[in-house]
């Protein structure tokens, strides 16, 4: 049976439209109005932001089933195709809520690696949230490109199949190869950056680029952003295949993305100081994408509805043992090593 789009683009232009205004208005208020002075985010903050964006999303949820209900029975090519309205409403609510939960644990990931960037390059909290504002911009452009894409090579089968076992092979990396530290200094993306601007271990505020004897030189925060957008582009080829397992529709795909990526630095400042605490959590992201790289390649027909309750399970399963199973072993970094460390950067520098 031929897979009937419900959301096809040349019909829905103007919803991507007008969603794109309105994630630019969003931004722009953040940074513009809220944030317009550089401040350190403290944990009331982002979790106030943090609901704010999950109840957005939920909001949308809710909004995308009520006007599926009402748009799907006047399609006449959906009834012609034997569709049932109330039905795949009910589907299309699922299918977002599911790529939403899914990206959301995802992000776990990328928060980590903001952690130990910020920490490495010495960034004051009160800059963390003009970067990760620029990172989120750049990460929405990039994913938007990857969906697009996406959507056009998700028509051939032998795509499907690959991304499927591309995905079971990441599960399996992160449930049985041990995780790689990040080190900064030998990576490529620094070796690359200093052929074309001179970096400098010295910051003006919250510039990302300052003039030193004549010479435009890149300041840590600009390294760190760089970083931080390679890092997010290589998260996005697990995320977008992930959720194109759980639906084929690029509208759903790419709202539910964005919705995530939304929030992801409200939860960045909730999660930072905690996050290190999540360690059971890798494995489960490994199950799931496991799960939804199987569903892709070989089960299909997996009920939307199964898929939502078995993600969510493995998800919150994991975090909750990880909260209440203790560690073998407790490495504490206290504040004066990390002072001391900081210091030997400092100085190093």
């Amino acid at each position: 049976m031929t897979q009937v789009s419900l959301f096809p683009f040349t019909e829905y232009w103007w919803f991507y439209i007008l969603f794109i205004l309105f994630v630019l208005f969003m931004l722009a208020l953040d940074l513009g109005v809220f944030h317009r002075k550089d401040h350190a985010v403290g944990f009331k903050e982002a979790l106030g932001w943090t609901i704010f964006w999950i109840t957005l999303g939920l909001l949308f949820c809710v909004g995308l089933y009520f006007y599926c209900l009402w748009k799907f029975p006047q399609e006449a090519r959906l009834t012609a195709a034997g569709i049932n309205a109330h039905a795949k409403a009910h589907e299309v609510a699922l299918q977002f809520l599911t790529g939403l939960i899914i990206e959301k644990s995802l992000s776990v990931d990328n928060i980590f690696v903001f952690v130990v960037l910020f920490h490495y390059f010495q960034i004051k909290p009160m800059h963390q949230h003009r970067i990760l504002f620029f990172g989120i911009m750049g990460a929405l452009v990039f994913r938007s490109i990857f969906i697009s894409i996406g959507s056009v090579l998700m028509n051939y089968y032998w795509v499907v199949m690959l991304f499927g076992l591309f995905l079971i092979y990441t599960g399996f990396k992160l449930l049985f190869v041990p995780e790689k530290p990040i080190e900064p200094e030998h990576n490529p993306i620094m070796k690359l950056l200093k052929k074309f601007f001179p970096v400098t271990h010295h910051t003006e505020g919250h510039n990302f680029f300052i003039r030193h004897n004549g010479t435009i030189h890149a300041t840590p925060l600009f390294v760190a952003l760089a970083f931080i957008e390679i890092s997010d582009i290589i998260f996005a080829i697990d995320s977008v295949p992930a959720i194109f397992a759980i639906t084929k529709e690029p509208l759903i795909v790419f709202t539910s993305n964005i919705f995530a990526i939304l929030g992801l630095r409200a939860m960045y400042f909730m999660l930072a100081g905690i996050v290190h605490k999540f360690r059971y959590l890798r494995y489960g992201l490994g199950i799931v994408l496991m799960f939804v790289g199987v569903k892709m390649s070989f089960y299909h027909d997996i009920p939307i509805g199964w898929s939502l309750a078995f993600i969510s399970a493995v998800i919150g399963g994991s975090i909750a043992i990880s909260l209440i199973i203790p560690p073998k072993y407790e490495k504490i970094e206290t504040s004066t090593e990390i002072s001391d460390t900081n210091n030997h950067n400092h100085n190093g520098h």
